[in-house]
Order: C-alpha cells, then structure tokens, then sequence
C-alpha cells in the first residue's frame, strides 16, 4: 500500500528533536528515509501552512503555526496551566528542579515518560528532561511513580522488553525493578539515584486518576549529596494530592 501524504509529513515534522531543531532539505531527507524530491515538495506545503518555518542558512524548523496547535492539547491547556502554582510552590519549598510528566503507552513496550512541564532556577542541578521531551520509564523518578501506578499484567508485558541503561546506576534486571516498583507503591513516592544522570536524586509521586488525562506525576530532581529523601517526599507528596483535586475541580466545571 502506498503511503499516504499525511504520513509522509509526519515522518518528515519527526525528522526534528532536541539535538537538531533546525535542518537542511538533504537532512530531513536522511533522517525520513524520503526522496529529497519527496521532501522538497512537503516542504513548501509544510512551510505554506505555518507547520514548518525556514531559518537561516537554507534551514527549517518547526513552525509556529504548529506550536500553537500543539498550545489547545489538554496538557498544555488543561494539565499544564492548572499544574503550574503547584509547581511553583513545589519549587519554592526546595528550589530545586520541578517535573511534570504523563505516562505515553501505546503499549506497555512502547511506553515513555513525556514531559508536560518543567521549573528550574539558576542553582537547580543541571537534568536531562526538558518540556515534550521524552525519557525511560525506568531511570526516571517520574517514570518509577507512574509505573507504581500499573496493574501486574501491564508490568508483565513492560518487563519483558529490554531495559536499556542510561547510566551505570540504572536499573536493568527485571526483578530488582519489580522490587522498586512494589517499594513505590508501598509508601506512595518513588526514588531514582543516578538512574538517568549521574549525581542526581529524583524523588516523585504518582497523581490519582483524572478523567481525560493520561496518569499524570509530578517529582523534584537534586544533587545526590543531601539528605533529600526525607526532606522532599512529603512535599511531593502533597503536592501530586492537591494537584490531584486541583484537575479533579476544573474537570466538574
């Protein structure tokens, strides 16, 4: 079957990510595994209809017309916009980096940890995430707290996929994991140490479920060299519970 117009746009808008947010025809063209005739012609569409914008030096990048669609998500419109005095008061009370993220599972093998929201200050140790990044559910604080939220059968098929590390101190074997999963649960918050960056401790919490939102966690990363894990967990905590109510009351509205 041919593919189709829309899927060959899509393959080239994902061509774009962290590391190369502006790139040549010829790049897309690699990148999407499509003609450069192809890609040429996409593109003038793409660029007529505010989806991709040119830059400098024969470059594109995603268009604006593109981010203030993505602007009418219900995470940025609904999650977001209601997260974010809750995040603040999170980063006050520890002024260190504030995450906000919701579980992306297609399927359990698929499933990532994308980012709904982000505060940082200027003394908050450096993190990898980043907001519409995505990262590990298993080397993240976020990710550990949302996979405290799953049923056995779903953490069944999660499990057997590899766990590919991102550090040394990542958590690869499947029942150590499980072990980490079950100590979530327990005591309600979840905690990384060097799992996805060396150095740095993650601490976070699972919200409950909010109707027409994905499960939702919020979580605070910091240097590893503190007693943070008593400090922060009940700050956290508390903040995923008054999140939690805080979407619950806008969705009654």
């Amino acid at each position: 079957m041919a593919e189709g117009m829309l899927s060959r746009a899509m393959r080239v808008l994902a061509a774009f990510d962290e590391d190369a947010p502006e790139l040549t025809a010829a790049q897309l063209a690699d990148r999407s595994g499509l003609p450069l005739s192809t890609v040429h012609r996409l593109i003038g569409q793409l660029v007529s209809e505010g989806l991709l914008g040119r830059t400098d030096g024969y470059r594109y990048a995603i268009g604006a017309r593109l981010w203030e669609m993505g602007e009418l998500s219900p995470y940025a419109l609904r999650l977001r916009e209601t997260a974010l005095p809750h995040m603040v008061r999170l980063y006050e009370a520890t002024g260190e980096n504030v995450h906000l993220a919701v579980l992306d599972a297609p399927t359990p093998t698929t499933a990532t940890v994308l980012f709904a929201g982000r505060i940082t200050g200027r003394a908050s140790v450096p993190t990898l995430g980043r907001m519409g990044g995505r990262h590990p559910m298993h080397t993240t604080g976020v990710g550990k707290a949302l996979l405290a939220t799953r049923d056995e059968a779903w953490l069944d098929a999660f499990l057997a996929a590899p766990l590919v590390p991102e550090t040394t101190l990542s958590v690869t074997d499947p029942a150590a994991l499980r072990a980490d999963i079950a100590t979530a649960k327990a005591r309600g918050y979840a905690v990384t140490h060097g799992e996805m960056t060396l150095g740095n401790v993650s601490v976070a919490a699972a919200l409950g479920l909010v109707t027409g939102l994905p499960p939702i966690a919020i979580g605070v990363v910091a240097h590893a060299d503190e007693p943070l894990e008593r400090r922060l967990a009940p700050l956290v905590v508390q903040a995923a519970k008054e999140l939690t109510r805080a979407l619950r009351q806008s969705d009654s509205h």
